[in-house]
């Protein structure tokens, strides 16, 4: 049956309440004692876990903390030996490295080659040596140089 005038049209059903992503959580991993991940945690958020694999209740997301010094590389290449075999806590990913100067200047041409193997088998992120760091002054943002870890892990940067 057809019907004059005017007809309303159906309403439109309650938009679908989407969930809100949360950024992702990092837990910060050391491959060797004084690497830098309670200054990273600190200035990148995140949590610090020192030298251990995460707890279960702490992110399972990993990023692997080294000095660019000789020992603090073999270190790494050793823990990422280990993800490679399978040979971390189950549930854990890896993703990625922060390569975290030991001093100022350019790094050794085998401390570099080595830098560049590491950054060719997974994503790195070079930190640069911060004078401030080291004197205990975490204020602030992250250098510029950091943009990439900057944005993996949700921190704003300088020069942004």
């Amino acid at each position: 049956m057809w019907v004059r005038g005017p007809v309303d049209l159906p309403e439109d059903p309650d938009p679908v309440a989407l969930p809100r992503a949360e950024p992702r959580r990092y837990s910060w991993v050391g491959t060797h004692g004084g690497a830098g991940v309670s200054t990273l945690a600190t200035v990148y958020g995140g949590h610090d876990c020192g030298r251990d694999w995460p707890a279960p209740d702490a992110p399972r997301s990993v990023l692997l903390v080294a000095r660019t010094h000789a020992s603090g590389l073999a270190s790494l290449l050793r823990t990422l030996e280990m993800f490679r075999r399978g040979q971390v806590p189950a549930g854990l990913d890896l993703d990625g490295v922060a390569l975290v100067a030991d001093g100022q200047g350019r790094l050794p041409r085998p401390l570099e080659r080595q830098a560049r193997l590491i950054e060719a088998t997974v994503d790195a992120y070079r930190v640069p040596w911060v004078t401030a760091w080291r004197l205990g002054d975490l204020s602030g943002t992250p250098p510029r140089e950091t943009t990439a870890l900057a944005r993996l892990t949700g921190t704003p940067t300088r020069g942004r």
